[in-house]
């Protein structure tokens, strides 16, 4: 699905990302990552997308942000937003959707081939969109939950669906190589809709 003299950038939904890998069991190697799509084709960018609660002295995903930052990806974050629920609960919610849209659209003329990884349905419009100006969007989510982590409606849009559960001896993390403390993303509500 890829060809070697295409232009590519991949647009990483973090906290999607996270919890598709959570759920079919692996923890992502970002370096890895990137190796594995500089071998497929020319990236041209990576970008990664997350909320981030800025109040907190230490959050677990900082480490995170910063060696993506520092090792080949252009990380793109905004604060959480904070809210009490019905019940009175205090909840924090943190969506990047019109940030990687924006983005995408505006590198768009200067790319071939969109990875986009995220089974957010409500960029099935982005992906329509990208596809008009004449562009390959792939997308990387996993069918292998139950439920899909991925819309029904966003697959079928995409030209390639990429299970993550296939990269997963590709771009995974060795568990001997896991740090004592992993970078936790799900302490952040996404309003995304399956």
């Amino acid at each position: 699905m890829f060809d070697a003299r295409e232009k590519v950038a991949l647009f990483i939904d973090g906290a999607n990302l996270y919890s598709t890998a959570k759920a079919i069991g692996f923890d992502i190697d970002y370096k890895r990552l990137l190796k594995e799509f500089q071998g497929q084709a020319y990236l041209l960018r990576a970008y990664y997308y997350t909320a981030l609660i800025e109040d907190q002295e230490y959050s677990s995903i900082r480490p995170l942000i910063d060696w993506l930052d520092y090792n080949g990806y252009k990380v793109i974050t905004k604060p959480v937003k904070e809210f009490v629920d019905s019940s009175g609960r205090r909840k924090v919610k943190g969506n990047m959707d019109i940030e990687l849209a924006v983005d995408a659209m505006q590198l768009v003329d200067h790319v071939d081939h969109i990875v986009l990884f995220s089974g957010d349905g409500d960029f099935r419009s982005l992906v329509e969109a990208l596809q008009r100006k004449g562009r390959k969007v792939s997308v990387v989510s996993t069918l292998k939950t139950q439920p899909p982590m991925i819309a029904d409606d966003l697959r079928r849009q995409a030209d390639h669906f990429i299970d993550l559960a296939t990269l997963a001896n590709k771009i995974g993390r060795d568990p001997s190589e896991r740090p004592s403390r992993a970078p936790v993303q799900d302490d952040v509500e996404d309003d995304d809709d399956y």
